[in-house]
């Protein structure tokens, strides 16, 4: 996503914006239908937009051109209007299911440090009852992280300090250095661990961040955001999970923007061409209607499907794969071949977040069952990759000019912003502009790193992935036995005498030290660039 300034002292010229001083609406012309690829969302919106104090353009949506509609306008907040506490709801950040990780990359056999709402927490297996545990990553002895610790043989979460014991529901089980005929010390409240109300629904972890003895049997009473498709049999989709270095806002707004689609993941992505060609990568004007924004979040309309945004975390969007291009077919033809695109997007902290994906289909399911999982992971981190740069450098940028408020400092007069002005919205409105860190952080991002560092594969997925680890791990040994196959090749050429072996069996064992020493060259690059970092010069594709 491009961030703009409009400068006080320029007029915007646009078809679509008013440059007049009058509060008065411009209307925008009916967009043109335009359908991406199956892997990524496109969306729809309608916009009306004000001029503010004759400077700063300030951009306003609406839900539909009719006065008399009931649906919410999405219009931005006032500054004002949050500072003075007229707002009544507020979004508690602390009262809702977070996605953690899949059950397919957690190893029962360790535990697993992860953060979520800036809370340092430690996932692990209890065998005892069967179930995963989320704990404050903390042992209450010396503050050592429970998560660089071990299961022991009794199925009990050991601190490797000094070996404090803890059961499921955080009890201290054992303290070896207490006496056993002194005092009971490890049954005391203070040697307890913090335990998060924890489940798993669609074979993903969730935890709920608010360990307050209130909320201990809170999913009997609210469950995590159901998506039916994920439990359906019929669908097949795997699923991957990344960690970011950039907010959990705008990973949310960019997965929610399919404008910048043919741009950032150009050839990466098919996009259909245009009517109206106006450029090499065929952008073109996207049309979208927010039916419902709330407390909850909001719902998206286009011409091919449909798209949720479940708050906090939660966005999903429906395609009907057949419709591309506005093509005429039946409805029993339409609903033979559907994809739900699902994204989780966790807040972990300032200038960080974890992405969980899944593209369920219903149709092409066999190739899920036989093509590993890693596979599909290279072609998605390279999609990834190739705007991560921009997002991390977009998120400083608009921390530097200390904005009050989003719209100030970015600049969005088209309707293919209007699922991001929607978020912004809902941000503003209810969930007080930013994430709630409950004080933990200051509003500083952290530097930034080298790029390489910064778009580091391995440390952001390879390690937290159970499939890409596992290929990277098989083809590093792959490699060596290449190399050994090599250097005992010529060693064999190099030490037998000239009569003992033909010249056609040294000629093979020379070709074959060749071909295997030009394979592991090979082999580590694809090593190198698919686990670990694999640059994307927007400026030569």
């Amino acid at each position: 996503m491009d961030v703009l300034r409009a400068s006080s002292s320029t007029l915007v010229h646009s078809p679509y914006i008013s440059t007049t001083t009058t509060r008065s609406k411009t209307q925008f012309p009916k967009p043109i239908f335009h359908h991406l690829k199956l892997k990524l969302t496109v969306f729809d919106s309608s916009f009306t937009l004000f001029e503010r104090n004759g400077s700063k353009s300030r951009l306003f949506m609406t839900l539909s051109s009719s006065p008399a509609s009931t649906t919410e306008s999405i219009e931005p907040p006032m500054p004002e209007l949050e500072a003075d506490g007229r707002e009544k709801k507020r979004f508690d950040w602390y009262s809702h299911w977070y996605p953690v990780m899949p059950i397919c990359d957690l190893d029962k056999r360790v535990p697993h440090a992860k953060k979520v709402l800036g809370l340092d927490l430690v996932v692990w297996w209890d065998r005892n009852e069967n179930e995963w545990k989320v704990f404050d990553d903390t042992c209450p002895h010396r503050l050592a992280p429970l998560s660089d610790g071990r299961i022991d043989q009794w199925g009990r979460l050991q601190c490797v300090y000094h070996g404090w014991c803890f059961n499921g529901n955080g009890d201290c089980k054992l303290i070896p250095q207490a006496p056993p005929d002194g005092p009971p010390v490890h049954t005391f409240k203070e040697a307890c661990v913090t335990v998060y109300p924890s489940t798993v629904q669609h074979d993903i972890v969730w935890v709920w961040p608010n360990a307050d003895p209130q909320y201990k049997d809170i999913i009997m009473k609210k469950k995590p955001p159901y998506i039916p498709v994920l439990d359906d049999p019929s669908f097949s989709g795997p699923m991957g999970n990344r960690e970011f270095p950039f907010g959990y806002e705008v990973l949310i707004e960019n997965l929610m923007d399919p404008a910048h689609l043919p741009y950032a993941h150009y050839g990466l992505i098919f996009n259909p061409t245009p009517k109206v060609k106006v450029d090499r990568e065929g952008g073109s004007p996207l049309g979208m209607k927010v039916e419902k924004l709330d407390i909850n979040g909001f719902n998206g309309k286009q011409d091919w499907g449909c798209s949720y945004f479940i708050a906090p975390c939660v966005y999903h969007a429906f395609i009907d794969v057949d419709q591309r291009n506005g093509s005429a077919i039946s409805e029993t033809e339409k609903s033979n071949r559907r994809l739900c695109l699902v994204f989780m997007c966790i807040p972990v902290s300032p200038g960080k977040s974890r992405f969980i994906w899944s593209f369920p289909k219903n149709f092409g399911v066999w190739i899920d069952k036989i093509v590993p999982r890693w596979m599909f992971h290279i072609g998605q981190n390279l999609i990834l990759d190739s705007d991560l740069y921009l997002l991390h450098v977009q998120e400083h940028k608009i921390m530097e000019l200390e904005a009050t408020n989003w719209q100030e400092a970015c600049f969005v007069p088209t309707k293919s912003d209007a699922f991001v002005v929607g978020f912004r919205r809902w941000l503003n409105k209810y969930g007080g502009g930013t994430v709630d860190w409950k004080g933990k952080f200051s509003r500083a991002l952290p530097p930034s790193p080298p790029r390489e560092q910064l778009m580091d594969r391995y440390w952001t997925h390879v390690v937290s992935c159970k499939s890409c680890n596992t290929a990277q791990k098989g083809l590093k040994t792959l490699e060596v036995m290449l190399q050994t196959m090599s250097v005992i090749s010529i060693g064999i050429v190099a030490v037998t005498k000239q009569n003992m072996i033909s010249m056609v069996a040294k000629s093979t064992m020379v070709s074959m030290a060749i071909i295997c020493f030009a394979a592991s060259k090979w082999l580590a690059q694809f090593i190198y660039k698919n686990f670990h970092y694999h640059d994307y010069n927007h400026a030569f594709v």
